[in-house]
């Protein structure tokens, strides 16, 4: 690896231990895209015992003072002031037009005290534009280091090591906690579609709660698992990827199903006329979509119906676990019927895909929220 960058994991070593060429980055941050084992084995574990995996690529904001509710409420499109402290929540951030340019996850802390985690939008920029002359402070936190526990034995390998009882901790829930005897935060959440936490730390205790988290997971089939891995459990959770699931580069929320995070209930906001007036003029609709092919569909591929084109392939994967090629696309709202079929072609050729309901693992999300907890 050649190339200089900005950001750098304080895990680098032991990501190059496990066979990472740094094939990819993202945020500035090279990327552990694959390891020496087989990413559909990671997967597995994941499914079956739990992974671990590097996520300190999102890039961490702290908003704090007396202005901050008033702040992210300018620019978010949730109402942020519903948060109660120790509650988290995703957002998104749209531009005058109405189109998305960030997705933002959202860490109440306090009523003045807020951390905000995405990925390569403009959070910071809006931030920049719009915090000036407001009573609040705004950092970038480029220490804290995330590690993800994900899968149905992360609750069993975490609890004994941590300061407070994780069982109680709900869906999009956080707090802070010492594990294994370092002061850390951790949230529930996840982006695999299983049951996980993430794991909020200093640099200076990242490399030590790694290895403590492998070895207390050794007994229950734990594994350092790679991006690749993480790609293929969040297409098959259905969970959409900023910008890669936005190829238009000008998609409301409402074309891409996140509608549930804007509230035009709440004052004015950046974007909420443009958000109003478009509600009514989707230019397609969020679906999934398997294909008649036993590899992945680069993504990219253009829809066809009819001889005509009428949508677009934004994420995919070839899922060893269920079986079949599947994607994440766009297409012209009145095809969106579940069972529509339309010729996929790519670089790889022509398939038949049809449009199916998401997501395609654990269609009603008993993983991530248990009935008990509904």
């Amino acid at each position: 690896m050649n190339a200089v960058f900005p950001r750098n994991s304080i895990l680098n070593e032991r990501h190059v231990a496990l066979g990472t060429k740094f094939e990819s980055s993202w945020n500035g941050m090279p990327l552990p895209q694959f390891y020496a084992s087989d990413p559909y084995d990671e997967v597995t574990a994941v499914r079956s015992r739990a992974g671990l995996i590097d996520v300190s690529s999102l890039q961490l904001v702290n908003v704090t003072g007396r202005e901050a509710v008033a702040l992210l409420n300018e620019i978010l499109t949730s109402d942020v002031a519903k948060l109660q402290p120790g509650q988290s929540a995703i957002s998104n951030i749209v531009d005058e037009n109405g189109s998305l340019i960030d997705d933002v996850l959202v860490y109440c802390n306090g009523p003045e005290d807020f951390r905000l985690s995405h990925g390569s939008g403009k959070l910071e920029e809006v931030l920049a534009e719009f915090s000036p002359g407001r009573d609040v402070t705004v950092a970038s936190d480029g220490d804290t280091h995330i590690l993800s526990l994900q899968g149905p034995a992360a609750l069993d390998i975490l609890k004994p090591h941590a300061s407070i009882d994780l069982s109680t901790l709900a869906y999009f829930q956080h707090a802070p906690a010492t594990l294994f005897g370092k002061p850390v935060t951790l949230a529930r959440g996840g982006y695999s579609a299983e049951r996980g936490y993430e794991v909020f730390a200093s640099a200076a205790d990242t490399v030590f709660l790694w290895d403590a988290i492998l070895e207390a997971g050794k007994p229950f089939g734990a594994i350092p698992v790679s991006w690749q891995s993480l790609d293929i459990v969040r297409v098959e959770g259905a969970l959409l990827f900023f910008p890669y699931d936005m190829p238009k580069g000008d998609e409301t929320p409402w074309e891409v199903g996140a509608d549930w995070t804007v509230d035009l209930d709440k004052p004015s906001f950046r974007g909420k006329e443009a958000l109003v007036r478009r509600k009514g003029e989707q230019r397609v609709v969020q679906r999934g979509m398997e294909i008649d092919h036993h590899e992945q569909i680069e993504p990219g591929a253009k829809l066809f119906k009819d001889g005509k084109e009428v949508g677009s392939l934004n994420s995919s994967i070839y899922s060893r676990h269920l079986m079949r090629s599947i994607a994440l696309v766009h297409v012209l709202p009145e095809l969106g019927g579940f069972g529509t079929e339309f010729e996929v072609v790519g670089p790889q050729g022509s398939f038949t895909g049809r449009l199916v309901k998401t997501p395609f693992y654990d269609p009603l999300r008993l993983r991530t929220h248990p009935l008990d907890e509904r």
